[in-house]
């Protein structure tokens, strides 16, 4: 009778490890994708040190099965979204993901005009957006967008450049089908859609939930990447992990 047991024991506890595997594997695949935050590209929405939980189904295509089992959605204007960049030159890594915030669609007209965006002529409400005091009197490259004429704008990519006359028309930039227009809530530390053009459809992972934890985090940490850096993070986390981490960000809802 006990051995019995012992062998109905064993087999329960190896076939809750497999669905445990198995709902693990789903979950990562289709649904839940843990992020963090590297740059400060997104401030005030997103810190540095944020760690997220992305929403992998929102965005996915709406075909085979798995389409009738999660709630797909396109995206909208003011979502904010993370993608795998794809880099027309050797300033980025294939493969980074980036976070950014969706401001054109599919066939939308956007022009920046002393860093008030316009999308289709109207003059978008941005209150996430974050704006340096010490820039106000200055502007700075991408704050006027798209640049008039053969004006030169300084942190484009060479691709960019070239085919940016392609899609400008009166003055804005008008958004080709299958593409998208982001920019960081950030804006004069953001290298995004004006700098390195659209964002396809193809390449966008899903859209950040929550923030799950977050730690306050050096802003060039994610520079330094040798063994020799990461133990020392790993012995700076232990150390200040009450004291480092915003409690009052925990499980916060990303908008």
């Amino acid at each position: 009778m006990d051995e019995a047991f012992k062998k109905s024991s064993t087999r329960d506890t190896f076939e809750s490890l497999v669905v445990t595997v198995i709902l693990a594997i789903f979950g990562t695949t289709f649904v839940l994708q843990a992020f963090k935050i590297p740059t400060g590209s997104m401030e005030d929405t997103l810190l540095i040190g944020d760690h997220l939980l992305v929403n992998k189904y929102i965005f996915a295509p709406q075909g085979g099965g798995i389409a009738h089992l999660l709630p797909y959605r396109d995206l909208r204007h003011g979502d904010v979204v993370v993608f795998k960049f794809e880099p027309t030159d050797d300033q980025t890594e294939p493969g980074e993901h980036f976070v950014k915030r969706v401001i054109g669609l599919p066939g939308d007209h956007v022009r920046i005009f002393h860093r008030k965006v316009f999308v289709n002529g109207k003059m978008l409400d941005e209150p996430h957006v974050r704006h340096d005091p010490a820039l106000a009197d200055e502007l700075r490259p991408g704050d006027d967008f798209p640049p008039m004429g053969d004006e030169y704008l300084s942190g484009a990519t060479a691709a960019w450049e070239a085919e940016m006359s392609s899609v400008v028309q009166n003055g804005e930039i008008v958004v080709p089908l299958g593409k998208y227009f982001v920019m960081g809530d950030n804006r004069e530390q953001s290298w995004d859609s004006r700098f390195w053009g659209f964002v396809d459809r193809s390449v966008v992972s899903g859209r950040p939930l929550l923030i799950y934890w977050s730690f306050e985090t050096a802003r060039d940490e994610y520079l330094h990447n040798t063994l020799i850096d990461r133990i020392g993070q790993i012995v700076d986390l232990i150390i200040h992990f009450p004291t480092k981490t915003r409690w009052r960000r925990t499980l916060k809802l990303v908008r």
